[in-house]
Formats: C-alpha cells, sequence, structure tokens
C-alpha cells in the first residue's frame, strides 16, 4: 500500500498484518498491572435461573467505565519522547477516546479524539472532561477515523487505532489472564466482539493458557462485522445506522484483528444476537445484578438469555462486561423496551361509556387484577358510533406474559369493544437472531449444540 495514502497506518498494514501472541500480552500485563484497575469476576446472582454457574467480569469499572483503558495504557507506555512530544490522535465512539483523553493526560501527553456525531452525550461529555481536545466529525466510525488520520498526518501525530493497533490488542488481551487468574477452572468465555482487539486478546491468552477452554464472540445483529467477515474470509465493510451497541459499531474490523482470528482455533463460535434481547438484557442486569451496563456491555449475558448458545448449560462460564458508558435517555429507553419485551409494559385500547364512571371502571377492573396504570388518554372526537363513548388509549404495567394475558382476557370479557396489537404474539418469542460461523478447528465438536 502506498504511503501517501492518508489512511495508511503501519501499524495496521493489510499487507502485513501483525498476529497477536502471548509473550506480548503477558509483557502487557506485567506493563499496566498497577496502573489499570484489576476489576472484579463476581459469581451473578441470576446463575441458578440461567442453569450454569456464571460469573460477569465487570470491566465497567474501570475509571473511564470500559476495558479500553487496558490497551492504551499499554500503548502509552512504549512511546519513544518523540512521540510523547507531538502527541496522539485517535477515533472514537465513546469509550476509547475516555481512555485516551484520561491517560494522556495523566501522562502528560497531547491528545485528541474524533467522534462522530452519533457518540452518546455521556461519553462526548466524560472525553472532553478528561482533558482531550474534542472534535465531531462524521456520521459513522469510517468518518471520524478517516478525519482523525488527516489531523495526524497534518499535525505529525501518532494515530493509535482504538481496536487494532498491536499494542492496544496485547493491552485488551489482559483481561484474558485476569479472568484465569480469578476463576481457573472456566470453561467458556464470553467476549463482545467491535472491532476485535478484545475479542482477539482475550482469546490468545485464554487458549494459550487454557486451550481447553471455549471462547464465544458476540456481536449484535446491527454490528456483526467480525461474524461477516470471518463468514467471507475477507474483512468486509457494513454499513451500521442507530444501534445499542455504538461501542461495537465498527464498520470494518481490524487488519491485525481479522488475521489473528481467521488464523483459526481461537474462536470457537461467533454469535450474533438481536438487539432486543441486548435491551432485555440490560434490564435484567440493572434488576438481578444491580449494575449498570451499556448495550455492548451486555451483549455476551444476551447471548445467554436468548437461548443461542444451549450447550453452555452446567457450565462455568464466563461474561466480559466491557462497558458501563449509557445515556441516561438510552438507560431509560432500554428499560422500557425491555419491559415491552417481556410483557410487562403492555398498551392496549377500549371504548368505555363517556359518562361518570364510564373510566372508573376500567380502573376498577385494573386494580382488582393488580394492574398498574401507566398513562391513560381519552379519544373522544376521532371515533366512530355513539357519541356517548371513548376511546381509552392504555398503557398498563402487568408481572410478565401471564399477568397480561390474563388481563386481556378480563379486559375481552367486560367490554366489548378492545383492541390489542397483534405484534404481542411475536414480543412473547421475539426473534434471538443467528449463530456465526464455527471457528472450531474440528467443528463435530459442536455438534452437541
Amino acid at each position: 500500500m502506498a504511503t501517501t495514502d492518508v489512511e495508511f497506518d503501519e501499524y495496521c498494514d493489510p499487507d502485513n498484518p501483525r498476529i497477536a501472541d502471548f509473550d506480548s500480552i503477558l509483557a502487557a500485563h506485567q506493563r499496566i498491572m498497577g496502573q489499570i484497575v484489576r476489576t472484579p469476576c463476581k459469581r451473578a446472582l441470576m446463575s441458578e435461573d440461567l442453569g450454569m454457574e456464571l460469573y460477569l467480569k465487570q470491566e465497567f469499572l474501570q475509571y473511564t467505565g470500559s476495558f479500553k483503558e487496558r490497551g492504551l495504557r499499554n500503548t502509552l507506555l512504549q512511546l519513544d519522547d518523540s512521540k510523547r512530544k507531538n502527541g496522539v490522535i485517535s477515533a472514537s465512539a465513546g469509550n476509547h477516546g475516555c481512555a485516551v483523553s484520561f491517560h494522556a493526560t495523566q501522562m502528560g501527553i497531547p491528545s485528541i479524539v474524533v467522534m462522530p456525531v452519533f457518540a452518546p452525550v455521556t461519553k462526548v461529555n466524560k472525553c472532553e472532561k478528561l482533558g482531550a481536545k474534542l472534535v465531531m466529525h462524521g456520521k459513522n466510525m469510517a468518518e471520524a477515523k478517516h478525519h482523525a488520520m488527516v489531523l495526524a498526518k497534518e499535525k505529525n501525530m501518532l494515530y493509535v487505532n482504538g481496536f487494532d493497533h498491536p499494542h492496544v490488542i496485547d493491552g485488551q488481551g489482559t483481561v484474558g489472564i485476569e479472568i484465569l487468574e480469578q476463576v481457573p477452572d472456566v470453561q467458556a468465555v464470553l467476549v463482545p466482539c467491535g472491532g476485535g482487539s478484545l475479542l482477539a486478546g482475550v482469546a490468545v491468552a485464554i487458549k494459550h493458557l487454557k486451550p481447553d477452554t471455549e471462547i464465544y464472540g458476540i456481536e449484535t445483529d446491527k454490528t456483526c462485522s467480525m461474524a461477516e467477515s470471518l463468514k467471507k474470509n475477507e474483512r468486509i465493510f457494513l454499513p451500521i445506522d442507530s444501534t445499542i451497541a455504538e461501542g461495537l459499531a465498527v464498520n470494518k474490523v481490524g487488519v491485525n484483528t481479522f488475521h489473528t482470528l481467521n488464523a483459526g482455533g481461537l474462536v470457537d463460535k461467533m454469535v450474533v444476537v438481536n438487539e432486543d434481547w441486548v435491551a432485555r438484557t440490560i434490564m435484567h442486569i440493572v434488576e438481578k445484578e444491580k449494575y449498570v451496563v451499556e448495550g455492548a456491555g451486555a451483549t455476551s449475558l444476551a447471548s445467554i438469555l436468548a437461548g443461542l448458545i444451549p450447550g453452555l448449560k452446567g457450565k462455568k462460564v464466563v461474561c466480559v462486561c466491557t462497558g458501563g458508558n449509557i445515556d441516561s435517555t438510552t438507560l431509560a429507553r432500554a428499560l422500557e423496551r425491555g419491559m415491552a419485551a417481556e410483557g410487562r409494559l403492555i398498551k392496549f385500547k377500549v371504548i368505555v361509556v363517556d359518562r361518570p364512571g364510564g373510566m372508573a371502571d376500567l380502573c376498577t377492573l385494573l386494580a382488582s387484577l393488580g394492574v398498574t396504570v401507566r398513562d391513560c388518554i381519552p379519544e373522544r372526537a376521532w371515533i366512530k358510533g355513539d357519541v356517548f363513548s371513548c376511546e381509552l388509549k392504555t398503557i398498563v404495567e402487568t408481572k410478565g406474559w401471564d399477568h397480561a394475558r390474563e388481563m386481556m382476557q378480563a379486559i375481552k370479557k367486560h367490554f366489548k369493544e378492545c383492541y390489542f396489537p397483534p405484534i404481542y404474539d411475536k414480543l412473547q418469542n421475539p426473534p434471538a437472531s443467528r449463530r456465526g460461523p464455527c471457528l472450531a478447528p474440528n467443528p463435530l465438536c459442536m455438534q452437541k449444540y
């Protein structure tokens, strides 16, 4: 590739991919020790419900709220004096940018972070507050990256690829070493995958130290660039619009991460989960584990809740919860989407008599069933028939699908005209999505699933 190409990166050269190795990850582990939070890997309270011994690696407890600090710190520690003086620049949807901002400022290194306009407000504000110069540019990560690399050439700064720089991959791999130190007899590890640095690093580390451990890469149906690339045996560009897992929104996976994973034997399966399940999982983690995680951080557990890896039943499993930087608005939406998907938030229309006590009849019935009214809007002008009738657009809270069905039957029995959207039939069993390509050296071992 010509060096005049503005997006040429000597550390991420398609003509000279760098395969991650365990010795470099071990060196990174020793290098960053004491400078990065050694996050807990605690047994999940929902283990019994899921039929497995489940542990959550809580990378959202890093200072900036995600695992990205590991790779960035490892990279900055290896800069020579000249590169430290000129500074670093990177493109990020949020978490990597926050890591750049915090650690570069802490080490006295100038830094610029280019973020696409869709980046969550929480991450934008945090990144700016931590000290980096912030530039908002581009509709997606591809445009933000291009602009960052243009600035890097103009200002003679080092561009640090947040998901493909070799030192970044090594740093992320330290998560795998910690997992084996904390849960030595782990049988399976589930790792969210965006650009691939965490999955590649963790897979290399764990497969070296404990080869019989199953490794699963988890993506959402809107961010599955790695699964599609591995399936087609080449790095493809995947258009990505809005997604609840913006931390995984990488249009084209890394050169080094792709070739590391495509070498074979590291990842047993790529799993692609529907984003409805991600929203539900955020809700379950909040309610049952009392943690707040972002969409990307919930994807590994989402694949289990969606039933995509039934072979994990009865095993000791670790899910990497990669980050916790989620906007309050997005969190609220995820909680409501999760409640709706599980029949705990129901909307319907019912025609009542538009006289004193008409609306009270509905409220009394709902109260007797233990149903909570969230919202109720009367509609009088745009209905046909009796002028003494009123349509109530109602949103209620129930305990789940069984309770919701009981309520529906009671309403249909007491009121002549009512309407429940047919979508509820589908939401009881939403599409879990699909499994990705099998990457095990011996595919026969996966037939038990």
